[in-house]
Formats: C-alpha cells, sequence, structure tokens
C-alpha cells in the first residue's frame, strides 16, 4: 500500500520514483529521478517539492513513518527496472548475479557498457579472458546493478 501511495505521488509530480526503503526507527527514504526527457540532474528543489508534497499525503493517509528523507539516486544510480536498462544504454555500469555464470569462468559481477535490451534480455558488453564479450541476462537473475558515476574533475575554462 506505502510503495503504490508513494509510486503515485512521485510519478503525478512529473518524476520517477527509483527506490524507497524504510529503515531503522521510522525513517522513510525515497529515492526521486527527473524523467528521461529532461536530461538534468536531480536539484534540492526537487528534493523539495516532493517532501512537502508527500508529507502531506502521507499524514492524510495515516502512514506509519518518524521521518521522511527524499533524495537523488546519486552519480551511482541503481538499475532496478527493464526501463532503467534502456534509458541507461551506452552508460558503463556494474552488475552483479544471484548465480555465477558458466559460460563466464563462474563470475557474477561484471563491468562494461549496456546495450538496448531485446525484449527481457539485458545485455552488457565486458571485457572477458578473451576479450570483449556480451552477457546477456534477465532482470530475475540481478541481485544488484548500478552506473559507474563519470566525473570530470577538469576545470571548465
Amino acid at each position: 500500500m506505502l510503495s503504490a501511495l508513494i509510486e503515485k505521488t512521485v510519478t503525478g509530480m512529473g518524476y520517477e520514483l527509483v527506490d524507497f526503503e524504510q529503515a531503522a526507527r521510522g525513517l522513510l527514504r525515497v529515492y526521486i529521478d527527473t524523467l528521461p526527457e529532461e536530461d538534468r540532474p536531480v536539484m534540492v528543489e526537487d528534493c523539495e517539492k516532493v517532501t512537502h508534497q508527500l508529507l502531506h499525503v502521507l499524514t492524510v493517509e495515516n502512514a506509519n513513518y518518524e521521518r521522511l528523507e527524499v533524495s537523488s539516486p546519486g552519480l551511482d544510480r541503481p538499475l532496478k527496472k527493464l526501463a532503467d536498462y534502456t534509458r541507461f544504454a551506452g552508460q558503463e555500469a556494474i552488475v552483479k548475479l544471484r548465480m555465477a555464470m558458466p559460460g563466464a569462468a563462474n563470475r557474477k559481477s561484471f563491468q562494461g557498457i549496456l546495450h538496448e535490451p531485446e525484449g527481457d534480455t539485458l545485455k552488457l558488453e565486458f571485457e572477458g579472458n578473451d576479450g570483449p564479450a556480451m552477457l546477456e541476462f534477465s532482470l530475475a537473475e540481478v541481485d544488484k546493478a548500478r552506473l559507474v558515476p563519470r566525473v570530470d574533475f577538469r576545470s571548465r575554462k
């Protein structure tokens, strides 16, 4: 019930719900992102707006929580849904699978470039022992997946 309430509120405001968690001592943590077509990072003002709306909705719905925290998913954004893999195709990611892949030297963790999913098949191009290789997997096989942050420390002169 709580997940549906948060999802409806966040998407209704024009944001994407990345994830939420109920932590210790009643902390409700919500991670939001801007929509793909906006192509901009989440700003403090976005978090503020969503916080005010969620506080109102959660109070009206008498939700059980003590504190609310709304933030961006960060530079190492988790990949949770099929749509995330489509949105971030071409970017570098780390994918940890639930079970080791027999065809890939029994590895569970891979770092490489995401490719556009084909149906429910997700693809990651990584550097194998014999050169470039393609890992094909499903969302159900993923334990954790995150983008690799790209940070440019050069000055903007």
